[in-house]
């Protein structure tokens, strides 16, 4: 392959993701079709063989799917049972009486890395923005100060602790070990959280005035009247079923310390350590714990299925879309040439990996594209890479590139905005800032690990 083809195949790539951008900001075509018709034609302009292109974008199209659509779906079940058995209001009372007011904005983070970590941003965004609410209401604080730690707890999980789906995709490309890779998660997502929501949001409220009236507040405080404390799931049981698939996917990373590997009881740990499996065994203990203990009947429990999948069908499509806009990259010889750029310049695996995904960010608006699509780049460079790096590391670096500075082609920037009642200008102070804020400190923290590990 020669020298301009092997730049010509980059321009291509970035005309590509300019188009995407000016599709879904300017036009406002829906993502999901911006996606395909990219990936097709780039793989046109490339001169990849025709036949080949729409079997690239369908294989990766189903390879993202084929892990995220489940955890999707199974997560979104989950948060639905803990919404409307009013578990999600237990947390929020709990907090406030073990918190205090005055240290609230510290709790709705800590709620959020909690509730973060089964579910997708969005759902967990929907999840807990009652809660915020009603804090709000309740304490007489700006919506601010309470909503962006929690914002910031939500994306600080989404991108760097598994068993997230993006991060467990991110384990799953690198080959990286989940107990590990949480607890390193856990050592740079904790400090991060803590600088980009309660430090900065003390900061940013007091320069961002938002509107009197909030009608989207107005509906979530008013209407739920605050059931009385006997009708409220338990706080230990609300707790233990969100953390569920939690320490069940711990249990599947330590079965090799427990048992002999490939002995019946280590075999038994791994395959209910696997996200599918532990979160649907966390589903079916919320039909009793948040259901049929809180009086709900099974026609009921069977409706809230139902009617948590229809929201998250979009988000669904457009990530399995960015998983097959990733694999046409792939396929059609711009990650090589990615790869070989990246070898002859050096950068430290870790450096690339937030570097790719951070520009996927920007150019698709979803982290959880950017993670996956990077993954897929990455690995392979990192395995030939002469450098070696823990590849639970390269799973954060490739996390925090993932959060960079979200805007207006970011589903989550237009959720943050119109709950707040922000303008785009406000979102971006304080939406976009506290997101850039996490990448940047995520990658710091990551090179400090890597240096003392």
């Amino acid at each position: 392959m020669g020298v301009a083809h092997g730049s010509m195949l980059l321009i291509y790539a970035l005309v590509a993701i300019a188009a995407l951008i000016l599709l879904i900001t300017r036009f406002k075509v829906y993502p999901f079709l911006v996606l395909i018709i990219v990936s097709l034609l780039l793989g046109l302009a490339v001169g990849m063989p025709m036949d080949q292109i729409v079997k690239s974008f369908e294989t990766g199209n189903g390879n993202t799917l084929g892990h995220i659509a489940i955890v999707v779906g199974l997560g979104t079940m989950l948060g639905k049972m803990m919404a409307e058995s009013g578990g999600a209001e237990r947390v929020a009372t709990t907090l406030i009486r073990w918190f205090g007011e005055k240290n609230i904005h510290w709790a709705m983070m800590f709620v959020a890395i909690i509730v973060g970590l089964p579910v997708f941003f969005e759902v967990g965004f929907v999840l807990l923005i009652p809660i915020a609410f009603n804090v709000a209401k309740r304490t007489g604080k700006s919506l601010l100060l309470i909503g962006l730690p929690m914002v910031a707890g939500l994306s600080v999980v989404h991108g760097l602790i598994p068993p997230h789906p993006a991060a467990l995709l991110a384990v799953q490309a690198y080959h990286a070990d989940i107990g590990k890779t949480i607890a390193y998660g856990l050592i740079v997502g904790v400090p991060t959280a803590v600088i980009a929501g309660p430090l900065f949001a003390l900061f940013i409220h007091r320069y961002i005035k938002l509107p009197e009236s909030n009608p989207l507040s107005d509906q979530f405080v008013s209407k739920a009247d605050p059931k009385p404390d006997s009708e409220l799931p338990g706080f230990g049981i609300t707790l233990f079923t969100i953390l569920l698939p939690v320490i069940l996917m711990l249990v599947g990373s330590w079965a090799d310390l427990v048992f002999t590997p490939k002995t019946l009881p280590n075999n038994l740990l791994h395959f209910i350590g696997t996200s599918d499996v532990a979160l649907l065994i966390a589903v079916l203990v919320s039909f009793w714990t948040f259901g049929a203990q809180r009086g709900f009947t099974r026609e009921q429990i069977q409706k809230f299925c139902g009617d948590c999948l229809a929201p998250i069908a979009g988000i669904t499509l457009i990530v399995g879309a960015g998983g097959g806009f990733g694999r046409v990259l792939m396929d059609s010889g711009v990650s090589k040439q990615i790869v070989e750029l990246a070898q002859n310049e050096h950068l430290s695996p870790l450096l690339l990996g937030w570097l790719v995904a951070a520009l996927i960010r920007l150019a698709t608006g979803s982290a959880t594209v950017a993670m996956t699509t990077a993954c897929g780049i990455v690995a392979p460079i990192a395995s030939a890479s002469a450098m070696t790096v823990k590849p639970e590391l390269l799973v954060l670096a490739t996390g925090s590139g993932s959060l960079i500075f979200s805007h207006v082609n970011d589903g989550g920037f237009w959720l943050i905005k119109e709950y707040f009642g922000m303008t785009v200008g406000q979102t971006f102070k304080t939406w976009s800032l506290l997101e850039t804020i996490i990448s940047l400190l995520g990658l710091g923290l990551t090179f400090a690990l890597a240096a003392v590990l």
